[in-house]
């Protein structure tokens, strides 16, 4: 009878902890999108990067974590320059040959789902980093869930990227481009 009670009250613990795990949504791909702006002295540029896959944990009405993987290989400008593009995948930039892709794993989500502040880890070139940043998640009557960051800044430097860098070459003047660059992410996931 003390075997039977132990095994009621163990398998009513277990049904109790699986009715709070999150439920892990798969990234569409084709509705999701990165976009870039890279400043220099003498003005800017901007384009897309492909995301390859991703997931969005959610609990409730709340994303509580996940993780994307950006395909660096898919870096676009947005005047489709083919040389602008070439060099953003050449070693003193992206080295995208031999680091194809770069991650962003969520580690923490606070605030509301109009008011996030996402947590994570950004690895970039082989090299991972903390980033926060502000972030608004919804749960779609569709049962998708769309999380968007219009404007995260990143370092490019804390990555190894040090071309055109004040940081690293005093001489370099108006050629100089801005150590920060910024991302915009829009993700679609579903069940």
């Amino acid at each position: 009878m003390k075997l039977k009670i132990n095994a009621f009250v163990a398998m009513v613990a277990i049904l109790a902890l699986s009715a709070f795990k999150p439920v892990v949504y798969n990234v569409d791909v084709t509705k999701s999108s990165i976009t870039w702006v890279g400043k220099k002295v003498a003005g800017s540029h901007n384009g897309t990067i492909a995301i390859k896959s991703g997931t969005l944990n959610v609990d409730g009405k709340n994303v509580t974590g996940g993780s994307f993987v950006i395909d660096m290989t898919a870096i676009k400008d947005a005047d489709g320059s083919d040389k602008l593009e070439g060099h953003l995948k050449a070693d003193d930039f992206f080295g995208s040959a031999k680091y194809p892709t770069s991650t962003f794993v969520i580690t923490k989500v606070t605030g509301t789902s109009a008011n996030l502040t996402v947590t994570g880890n950004l690895t970039i070139k082989g090299i991972t980093k903390p980033l926060s940043f502000p972030a608004t998640t919804t749960v779609n009557a569709d049962g998708t869930v769309s999380a968007l960051a219009g404007k995260i800044t990143v370092d490019r430097t804390k990555y190894d990227i040090r071309y055109g860098s004040k940081s690293f070459f005093d001489s370099i003047g108006d050629k100089a481009i801005d150590d920060n660059f910024e991302i915009g992410v829009k993700l679609v996931a579903k069940k």
